[in-house]
């Protein structure tokens, strides 16, 4: 008897009148506006514009989503192109099977188009959103669970997720490894790695986006080593087990040769961002100033008004003509008696005749 496991949804859509409300849909579009979100954080911490992955991201997200889904029917075309199978079920992205390794290798079709609409270097694009994608499909593999897909082998431990029974697809259900979780606490590892690294080794001209590359594929090679779906294999691996190692030795290898070729990171990752910014808060600083020299203008229209002079500061000094005028009248009546002893009229005293 379990005692504890993840249980699963009991539906994975909701119908608002005649709209379906489907979870999976849900997660992928939560999934794109954190990374969007994200990776705008990170692009104008690199010297960009605001709004400018938001630009490009309109042109990658719906190259990723066409990728993701070719990759899915063609890796799994049986129940599409096979014996009895339904071709235009390969429209219905809402009903699951989206591919990783298209949706980003498309995605990475439509950032060019839209970097080279800007005139913005692809590789410091693809640095900017790196920890973002990561942090996308963490969100995004919930997906998986409204779904009630891609899981692991039969297992009892704690974590086990609760599979319901649909003879309709042969599901059989049980617990087992809740793979889209694992996958999940991954992606958020591979996004806090590549934050880190990118801070302490300033990571530039793809080599932060490599580094998420390799770090995912380092991880999704042993999580899809433990599921159960039905998959081609090579060699008794499963084909994405292959697509892992594969992309992971590509990662690698431009790692290690990206870092020689072109040392250090971007200085300039969007024309005229830099120069913009440094004349808005030019601007921000003449506006400052000019607040605080008309508050300063205030402050002595209102000491010159009789009021008190504020409290630390000397009274003004006396002008030299405040002080001659308040000095006259101690002149005049110093003055005084010696003008009235020099005006004496004409005859008062003695006078001798010649």
């Amino acid at each position: 008897m379990d005692l504890a496991f993840i249980p699963s949804p009991s539906v994975g859509v909701v119908h608002l009148g005649p709209i379906p409300l489907r979870g999976y849909a849900f997660c992928i579009i939560i999934g794109v506006f954190v990374g969007v979100w994200l990776g705008n954080k990170r692009w104008i911490q690199r010297g960009g514009r605001s709004g400018t992955v938001a630009d490009i991201a309109v042109w990658a997200v719906p190259f990723g989503l066409v990728g993701g889904r070719l990759y899915h029917v063609i890796t799994t075309y049986e129940p599409y192109f096979g014996k009895n199978g339904h071709p235009l079920d390969a429209f219905k992205v809402w009903e699951g099977g989206l591919g990783i390794w298209g949706a980003v290798a498309l995605g990475a079709v439509g950032a060019w188009i839209g970097c080279r609409r800007r005139g913005i270097p692809m590789p410091a694009y693809a640095d900017a959103l790196a920890p973002g994608l990561a942090l996308g499909q963490a969100i995004g593999r919930w997906g998986n669970w409204f779904n009630q897909e891609l899981y692991g082998k039969p297992t009892d431990v704690p974590w086990a997720l609760k599979i319901s029974s649909d003879p309709a697809i042969g599901r059989i259900g049980g617990t087992y490894h809740p793979t889209f979780l694992y996958e999940c606490l991954w992606c958020i590892g591979v996004a806090a790695l590549v934050i880190w690294a990118d801070k302490r080794f300033r990571l530039g001209h793809g080599r932060a986006f490599a580094l998420y590359v390799a770090a995912y594929c380092a991880g999704r090679a042993w999580i899809e080593y433990m599921r159960v779906d039905e998959a081609h294999h090579i060699l008794g691996l499963r084909l994405n087990v292959w697509t892992a190692l594969i992309v992971f030795v590509l990662a690698v290898v431009y790692l290690v040769v990206s870092a020689k070729r072109a040392p250090g990171r971007e200085e300039v990752v969007e024309p005229g961002a830099l120069e913009e910014r440094a004349a808005a808060e030019a601007a921000a600083a003449e506006s400052a100033a000019s607040d605080s020299d008309a508050a300063t203008e205030a402050d002595d229209a209102d000491g010159g008004d009789g009021a008190e002079a504020p409290a630390g500061k000397a009274p003004a000094a006396k002008s030299a003509a405040e002080a001659e005028a308040e000095d006259e009248p101690e002149a005049v009546d110093a003055a005084a008696p010696s003008a009235d002893a020099d005006a004496k009229p004409a005859g008062s005293g003695s006078t001798k005749k010649s």
